[in-house]
Parts: C-alpha cells; sequence; structure tokens
C-alpha cells in the first residue's frame, strides 16, 4: 500500500535507526569520515568568502531605494547559503557514490530478508565505482544547467528576488533525486524512467526531498543525514513500488 504523501519524515527516521544497527555501520564510516573532511573544508572555505559572496550578488540600489537593503541583504544570504550547500551536497555524494549504492543494497536486503545481491567484497566496491560515478555525472548533468539558469536569474536586479524560493523547490526535488536513484540504479533502472517514475510519485517524493532537504541543512547532522537519507530513500523505493520492483538483469 503506497504510503501517505507526508510520509518524508517516517522513512528519514527508519533510515536513521537502519543505519545504526550492526550490520549496516561499516557501510556507513568510511563515507561519514570522508564527508565530515569535506564539510569543514568547505564550511572554513565558505566562512572567509560569505560576505564577499553576499555583496556581489545584492544589487546596487539608489540611495532614495537603500533602506531596501535591510530586506534584501537577508534574502541574499540565504541564496548563497543555498549554493553552498548544493555545492558540499553534490561533492559529498560524488565521492561517496559507491559506499552509497552498497548501503542502499543492504539496505533493501534486511527490509526485504532475501538478499538477490553480491556479497560485499572490497573488488565489488571497485567494480561499482564506474557505473555510479556515470550515474552521478548524469544526475550532475540534470543539475547543472538549472543551477545554472538560477544562477544567472539571481543576477538579474530586482528579477533575483524570485531566486531564493526557487533555488529551495529545486533543491527538495533534487534530494528525491539524489537519494532515490540509488536503488533505482541498483535495480538498473534508467535514468529517464527514473525520473519517470519519480514524477508519477511527485507528492510523494517531495514529501521525502524535502524532510531530507531540511535535515541536511543542519551543519554536522547533515553528515549523518546523508547514510540515512539513503537508506530512509530504499525504503522509499521498497514501499512505494511494493512487491512490483524491477527484476536485476
Amino acid at each position: 500500500m503506497p504510503a501517505p504523501v507526508l510520509s518524508g519524515p517516517q522513512y528519514l527516521r527508519e533510515g536513521l535507526k537502519l543505519i545504526l544497527s550492526p550490520g549496516l555501520r561499516l557501510f556507513v564510516l568510511l563515507p561519514l569520515v570522508i564527508n565530515l573532511v569535506l564539510f569543514v573544508g568547505l564550511i572554513y572555505f565558505a566562512s572567509h568568502q560569505f560576505s564577499l559572496w553576499v555583496d556581489a550578488l545584492m544589487p546596487s540600489l539608489p540611495d532614495w531605494l537603500s533602506f531596501l537593503s535591510y530586506i534584501l541583504w537577508p534574502l541574499f544570504v540565504i541564496l548563497v547559503g543555498l549554493m553552498v550547500f548544493f555545492t558540499f551536497t553534490m561533492l559529498a555524494n560524488i565521492i561517496a557514490a559507491p559506499f552509497n549504492g552498497f548501503l542502499s543494497e543492504k539496505v533493501e536486503t534486511v527490509v526485504r530478508g532475501t538478499d538477490d545481491f553480491p556479497p560485499f567484497s572490497w573488488g565489488e566496491l571497485i567494480a561499482m565505482i564506474p557505473r555510479t560515478l556515470a550515474r552521478e555525472m548524469r544526475k550532475l548533468g540534470y543539475f547543472l544547467p538549472r543551477a545554472i539558469g538560477l544562477f544567472i536569474l539571481s543576477l538579474i536586479p530586482m528579477v533575483n528576488l524570485v531566486a531564493a524560493p526557487l533555488w529551495l523547490l529545486f533543491g527538495v526535488w533534487m534530494m528525491a533525486i539524489q537519494y532515490i536513484d540509488y536503488p533505482a540504479d541498483n535495480h538498473k533502472m534508467s535514468w529517464q524512467d527514473m525520473l519517470a517514475w519519480l514524477r508519477q510519485k511527485r507528492w510523494q517524493s517531495l514529501g521525502f526531498g524535502g524532510i531530507v532537504y531540511l535535515a541536511l541543512m543542519v551543519p554536522f547532522v547533515n553528515i549523518l543525514m546523508m547514510p540515512a537519507a539513503v537508506a530512509g530513500a530504499t525504503l522509499f523505493w521498497v514501499r512505494e513500488r511494493g512487491v512490483e520492483n524491477l527484476p536485476r538483469q
């Protein structure tokens, strides 16, 4: 039976419980360490550049409209924050993609009670790298044109007021794509078929993507939430597709 639209928090909460179980910790530890190093480095760099980025995006206002700067400045702080968030998430998921793919397999094994996937080995993990990186590049190809369009929009005075809410909506959709793609890729579902399936489940997908987006916006908490999102997305896949899950080829 399909889960309700607002089941995103439940998927993420159950995903968090799963990754903390003894059988799955192995697939969580290494990407956690990698993401922690990446996150600390990005925070250090962003803290030195943040105000410069905000000032560069802020439109130049005539003196008689200078009072608007107090209203606009928070909006552009949010806009830059969203851009930094996307950069971190994109890099972290590219690096952790093979581990996330394996984690998704093992979560599905636990949930279904059957293991149709190859047993874990470092050789198998290395063999997954080309496929998972190719899939991440496909996500990047989907993300970049839209992100560039939004970035250009954010540079146009006054029009850029809509950039922050559009970034937010796009971010929620991308979170659904990013994490639900792991179980879809494990089942050899094509990119276009995966997008079509998510559109059929648009509100469920946005519900899941929204809670993941909020969780990943919390500094340091987001490092643990990334594998939890992988596990939650796998639960989403199993329950939304039911027994009609695609056969492996």
